[in-house]
């Protein structure tokens, strides 16, 4: 049996997911890393502990299953994406990670507002320390070099460690998420590199998703090497997972954030709403586009209840208690801990609580954390109809939050939309493998797809009832901003 390997690196963990050769999961081995945040909000990840976490998750899955090692025909890796890394030639870290969440860069940015215009004509983004660009600027600003330096997304890094070196590589997905990648010419931008200092000959050479980007015997594991084939960013790995591959087709990662992406096609499509436009993935030399939206805090929301607010002891707890919530109750949360992004992209705004009454309680704060997780997607979703001139009827959702039952009946009512929910958890791990496996021969990209199974919730809520909550939402939206000096 030829099988596959998923390496799934998120915000909060590496994973490992092997998959037989019919794509269906057949194990998965995962470790957390340390969230590094200081005084100032700034988060960071480990590097070393996030390679050593990689090498140990694949030899887990592999030694916990009855299929032979070297049956392992190919290697897929998904990742957060705009998490900055910077490491010697010699793959040695210099720093930690810029957390993908983190506003670190905010006045690096702030220095190229004057040509905001020019860089979202060609690389399809807001200006914001959201991405890459000024992250990296950060880094050479911050950060003491004392030899010659590779700079990427999570993806390079870990190419670059498990290839010892060889591969320096990035697919089109990640690329077009750091601020410095031309969609027009699909080519590292020569006027950006310089405007943000960044010299090309430290960014890695730019692939197509289903290329082969190295081999790798995960620090002698195997016993012989295997091909790494299928690189993609999370979200885009998801996107490619739900089986989402023609245009106007759209799905949502809700995890420690959120990615709300549609398919666009071929052609670049310009946002007047404060989406971005990126690249879905490169497949059988060509391209796809997507209009997509992010949300910093979805999944992060119900992190901040149980470790911050100590008002839940797990994820499960709060769907028990928004259910036993008195559902009239008008309390509203803005989680804006670290600024809104899209498509308000208000950098300077801090979360906040209105509407409580003098019966708000527990049970209705978390509610409101919940429902804040779908109100930020809903707005998004109405952008990307405006942008698309389509009217989206059905969405496709994945992650460990769209397991909770109340977040996704109320996605459903609040957007009026058919809520595509798979049961399977690992989308961003299963597009990876699934790309990976493509490539190598293992699947047939026609039959694949039929692997994943969905639960269906259907809107139910009244359009007054909807348009009242809509409202006290966007009051709530209006009030932070005004706050934050916009």
């Amino acid at each position: 049996m030829r099988c596959v390997v998923a390496i799934d690196q998120s915000t909060q963990g590496t994973k490992a997911v092997l998959f037989d050769d019919k794509g269906k999961l057949i194990g998965r081995a995962d470790r957390k890393h340390k969230q590094i945040v200081n005084e100032k909000g700034w988060i960071s990840h480990d590097l070393k502990e996030i390679y050593e976490n990689t090498i140990l998750v694949v030899r887990e899955v592999l030694d916990c299953s009855d299929i032979g090692k070297e049956s392992v025909a190919a290697i897929g890796i998904s990742n957060q994406r705009e998490s900055t890394a910077i490491w010697s030639r010699s793959g040695e870290p210099f720093a930690n990670s810029v957390v993908w969440q983190c506003n670190r860069a905010a006045r690096i940015a702030d220095r190229f507002k004057n040509c905001s215009d020019d860089i979202y004509e060609k690389t399809g983004l807001p200006l914001s320390p959201y991405f890459s660009a000024a992250k990296m600027t950060w880094l050479l600003e911050n950060v003491s070099l004392k030899e010659s330096y590779c700079l990427g997304t999570m993806d390079s890094y870990l190419v670059y460690r498990l290839t010892k070196g060889c591969s320096f590589f990035t697919d089109y997905s990640n690329a077009s998420r750091t601020q410095l990648f031309n969609l027009h010419t699909l080519k590292w931008d020569e006027d950006l590199c310089q405007m943000f200092g960044i010299p090309i000959k430290a960014l890695p050479e730019v692939c197509s998703s289903d290329a082969c980007f190295g081999y790798t015997d995960f620090e002698g594991y195997l016993d012989e090497p295997v091909p790494i084939y299928g690189v993609m960013g999370d979200s885009h790995a998801a996107l490619f997972g739900q089986g989402c591959h023609m245009p106007g087709q759209a799905k949502a990662t809700y995890g420690t954030g959120s990615s709300i992406m549609m398919n666009a096609g071929d052609s670049f499509v310009k946002s007047s709403t404060g989406l971005a436009t990126s690249l879905a993935w490169g497949m059988g030399g060509r391209v796809e586009y997507v209009l997509e939206g992010n949300i910093n805090y979805a999944g992060a929301v119900i992190s901040w209840l149980k470790n911050e607010m100590g008002l839940i002891c797990s994820e499960e707890e709060a769907e028990v208690l928004v259910h036993n919530a008195n559902q009239k109750d008008t309390a509203v949360l803005i989680p804006a801990f670290s600024g809104l992004s899209a498509p308000y992209w208000m950098e300077n705004t801090r979360a906040m609580i209105l509407g409580m009454s003098r019966t708000t309680g527990k049970a209705e704060l978390v509610k409101a954390a919940v429902e804040s997780i779908a109100f930020q997607v809903a707005d998004i979703l109405t952008a990307m109809e405006k942008d698309s001139n389509k009217v989206l009827k059905e969405l496709c959702a994945d992650g460990g939050p769209a397991g909770n039952r109340y977040l996704m009946q109320f996605q459903s009512d609040i957007s009026d939309i058919r809520m595509r929910v798979s049961k399977q958890e690992e989308l961003s791990a299963i597009g990876a493998a699934y790309m990976a496996g493509i490539a190598a021969g293992v699947y047939d990209r026609s039959k694949i797809f039929t692997n994943i199974d969905y639960e269906i919730y259907n809107s139910h809520m009244d359009k007054d009832s909807r348009n009242e909550r809509k409202n006290r939402w966007k009051e709530g939206i209006n009030l932070v901003c005004l706050n934050a000096g916009g």
